[in-house]
């Protein structure tokens, strides 16, 4: 049951079902085998009160480190451990409301997360990647994280150099220049759920949209649930098509003054330094 004002079910509140949505086509996708992936969807305390008692706490959570940037801030997330295909069956058992406390060193439950569930171990690059965003444009709202199954492929066999690897994907798909204009971040390999991670993924974060991380898979972000899983989306498909074309013979290309021409016909400024135009 949901503490609320109105006594709905969870997937009729829109930004639970939202999410259960989207994790379920992630899902689908093959991009999040077992407990892989993970999602937070910064909201507005406005719309949380409409639907949940927001002066009801289920229980306190203690963050790894503080967070006082965040203080005051709502986010529905994924759970720690949870398979995306259980949401739409269970989203309280598996998606949680949290709030940053007045402290900014603690969580308190809002709603979901039940039989003592916790947020996805992922949690402290969430919050560091949605702090560096914040800063960029204060209408970012979504990190989302996954195993996007070219993306991951790709790094075996690509020089991981962000420079290199931004132009080949632009170059496998008209729109992609004009999806992510800015190309797409690359960090070492690192253990996965700790802040070191969460420390590098946040520093590509100032300047870029999408970071890969090699032989693991993207973090995505965006203003919406749409936008984020719309960037995933597009740099798995020309990580698809490169895969699909790699070892054949290339009988032709976009070029670069082609990738400029629709940079300046779209009105997108390109990541500096991958066209090299005569």
């Amino acid at each position: 049951m949901i503490p609320a004002k109105k006594n709905v079910k969870a997937l009729d509140v829109p930004f639970i079902r939202e999410v259960a949505e989207i994790t379920q086509h992630m899902w689908k996708n093959g991009w999040d085998e077992r407990n892989g992936g993970n999602v937070s969807y910064l909201l507005e305390e406005a719309e949380v009160a409409q639907y949940l008692d927001i002066h009801h706490v289920e229980r306190t959570l203690k963050l790894a480190f503080p967070v006082p940037e965040l203080i005051g801030k709502y986010f529905i997330v994924t759970g720690s451990g949870k398979y995306f295909k259980n949401v739409m069956a269970d989203p309280e058992g598996n998606l949680g409301v949290i709030r940053v406390d007045p402290s900014g060193e603690h969580l308190e439950v809002i709603w979901g997360l039940a039989h003592h569930a916790v947020p996805t171990s992922e949690l402290p690059t969430h919050f560091m990647s949605h702090i560096e965003r914040l800063k960029i444009d204060p209408n970012h709202r979504v990190v989302m994280h996954n195993h996007a199954t070219h993306v991951l492929a790709m790094t075996f066999i690509h020089d991981l150099d962000e420079l290199k690897l931004t132009k080949i994907l632009w170059q496998m798909c008209t729109e992609c220049i004009v999806v992510f204009p800015d190309g797409v971040g690359i960090i070492p390999w690192t253990v996965p759920g700790t802040t070191e991670i969460g420390r590098l993924t946040a520093a590509k974060m100032k300047d870029f949209h999408a970071v890969i991380w090699p032989q693991h898979g993207i973090f995505g972000t965006g203003t919406s649930i749409d936008e984020a899983f719309g960037l995933i989306e597009t740099v798995e498909k020309a990580a698809q098509i490169f895969m699909l074309t790699a070892g054949h013979e290339i009988k032709r290309v976009i070029t670069d003054q082609q990738l400029s021409d629709l940079a300046q016909a779209f009105g997108v400024t390109p990541l500096a330094g991958v066209l090299h135009l005569q």
